[in-house]
């Protein structure tokens, strides 16, 4: 299977305002040209575009090739649910906006500290296992967005997963907040297939800092960024398909020909890619080293390092999914009393307190799903 996979969280609208306006009519012409190159893996979820995406499925594929032609993918959001009941109802729900009998694949959407709780009052591994003994879901498993060491104790309790699909990109494959090379190493281990989110990082990737793009350019210059990005993730062992958001024709064509037949990264294009992770960090970054001297003598047991992590890279829609899920048994930004100990163990003389006043901007207004 050709890995390039069509994520439909990010569709073309009839209004920039409204991201349900779904423009039904360009997502055809994106899908043509998608399947008409040999590409036939289309990821979903209930809530992705405002509740339209699934609809914009049914009309761009269902209605127009054979069930057999395409691979789809979509997602139990149960982080809204207070009772198993409204899983059975909203899977009805789902196949009935996506117009099919079965889903290829059926995964338990952003799992984590917060929403593995959720699955475990709701029982939804089991649900998920009567729908594959059903014949509704060919296979099953979850998306994640958490540290290593909870996607170990996952896939160790919950065996019959199938598959995992994980945030993976050269900025965040080394990230102590999102650890996506720990958690991929986790999969590999468990010897689950990975689907691969993010891995341009909602656009980031396609538009970095020159320096890097010299360096990218040195040794490909008919490779975009976003292509360098994308082939990055799709050369780990076991990664079944990367998912990229294309709403523009010209970045389908180039996500394409990036993922068409590639070979796998060589030692030296690795290498320009670390280069370049380095680069990116330090055109928008705290100068943190992660010594995590300041988390020695907080009275809040704040994990600052994470924290700043995620504040300098806080332009991408998951971030605050990593940070709720480390506030559950850390404190919140918002709990800094200003007492400065932190910054007193800085080697980097960091004005830590400053910047946690901006994360609590950024990300304590997020009280969670339920």
């Amino acid at each position: 299977m050709k890995k390039l996979g069509f994520g439909m969280m990010r569709l073309p609208t009839t209004n920039p305002q409204d991201h349900s306006a779904v423009d039904f009519e360009k997502v055809k012409e994106l899908v043509d040209a998608y399947m008409e190159r040999g590409f036939h893996y289309f990821d979903t979820a209930f809530k992705y575009c405002g509740g339209s995406s699934e609809t914009a499925v049914r009309k761009a594929v269902v209605e127009r090739y054979p069930r057999e032609s395409y691979i789809l993918t979509t997602k139990l959001s149960n982080e809204f649910m207070h009772s198993k009941e409204e899983q059975e109802q909203t899977f009805a729900q789902q196949l009935e906006k996506l117009g099919v009998d079965y889903v290829d694949y059926y995964l338990l959407h952003n799992q984590g500290a917060v929403n593995y709780k959720v699955s475990q009052e709701l029982d939804s591994f089991s649900f998920l296992q009567k729908l594959k003994k059903q014949g509704l879901a060919k296979h099953i498993g979850m998306s994640y967005h958490d540290n290593a060491e909870l996607l170990d104790q996952i896939l160790t309790d919950h065996p019959e997963l199938d598959v995992v699909q994980l945030q993976i990109n050269y900025l965040d494959w080394d990230n102590e907040s999102i650890q996506s090379r720990k958690c991929y190493e986790v999969c590999r281990r468990h010897n689950k297939p990975v689907l691969v989110m993010e891995p341009i990082k909602g656009g980031t990737l396609a538009k970095v800092p020159a320096e890097a793009e010299r360096l990218m350019g040195a040794l490909h210059p008919d490779w975009t960024p976003a292509a360098w990005a994308l082939r990055f993730a799709a050369s780990h062992p076991g990664v079944m398909a990367v998912l990229s958001g294309m709403n523009e024709m010209s970045q389908l064509l180039d996500n394409m020909e990036a993922l068409d037949d590639p070979a796998p990264l060589t030692e030296e294009e690795l290498q320009v890619m670390q280069r370049c992770a380095a680069i990116i960090q330090a055109s928008a970054m705290i100068p943190c080293t992660g010594c995590r001297y300041c988390t020695v003598t907080c009275p809040k047991n704040i994990p600052i390092p994470d924290y700043l992590s995620l504040l300098q890279e806080g332009h991408s829609t998951t971030q605050v999914v990593y940070y709720f899920n480390l506030a559950q048994s850390h404190g919140r930004a918002g709990d800094c009393i200003q007492c400065g100990l932190c910054e007193s163990h800085c080697p980097q003389h960091i004005q830590i307190r400053t910047h946690l006043k901006t994360v609590s901007q950024k990300f304590d207004g997020f009280q969670g799903w339920r």
